[in-house]
């Protein structure tokens, strides 16, 4: 079993994620390590046919999918969307060799009657490590969202495949690039500019 260290723009910077890549892993180390580290929020643990990534996110990725579900949740209230918040929920498939643990996820309606979420959320603030997207496309999540460098990348499934999408399925009428935006401002400020413009 191989491993690579993956670090961000800044090798140096304590502001990066930390993550670890190992190669050639069975399913079933994969599955070991998930019961080891238990309900721990941490390291976030990633699987794509063998691949397998341990990932500590930074204090600016914790702040940024934080304030994104503020938006997401806030926007969702305000339309009566019986949207279920499900946090970083281990979703996987032994059959597809794919799991992952996504920044935040959701499904519209009851979660416990279904296998996976409706919408994963993914903050991109150290770049590398494995593909999450083919990770979520095996799994057959319905809409994934990546935050990347102040913008949102929509991505819809349709027939097996992910497709760009400008706006949200899961959450019409959305403006997602206000989201994207307001994610690194202040609690208050993103709220309030959500607000006015749903006004």
């Amino acid at each position: 079993m191989a491993v690579t260290q993956i670090k961000g723009p800044g090798e140096a910077n304590e502001r990066a994620d930390q993550r670890v890549r190992l190669h050639d892993v069975p399913w079933s180390h994969y599955e070991i390590l998930l019961a080891v580290r238990s309900d721990a929020p941490v390291p976030r643990i990633a699987y794509l046919e063998g691949e397998l990534e341990l990932m500590s996110p930074s204090l600016d990725h914790e702040m940024i999918k934080s304030r994104i579900r503020q938006l997401v949740e806030a926007y969702a209230a305000h339309r009566a969307i019986d949207l279920w918040p499900i946090g970083s929920w281990t979703i996987r498939s032994a059959p597809a060799k794919r799991g992952a643990e996504p920044d935040e996820c959701y499904t519209v309606g009851d979660p416990r009657t279904k296998s996976v979420p409706d919408l994963a959320i993914e903050v991109v603030w150290t770049s590398g490590g494995i593909d999450k997207l083919e990770i979520y496309r095996g799994l057959g999540v319905g809409e994934v969202w990546f935050w990347r460098e102040g913008r949102i990348d929509v991505h819809v499934l349709r027939d097996g495949r992910y497709h760009a999408s400008d706006v949200s399925v899961l959450l019409p009428g959305l403006d997602v690039s206000l989201v994207a935006r307001l994610a690194t401002a202040s609690p208050t400020e993103a709220l309030a500019e959500l607000r006015k413009s749903l006004t």
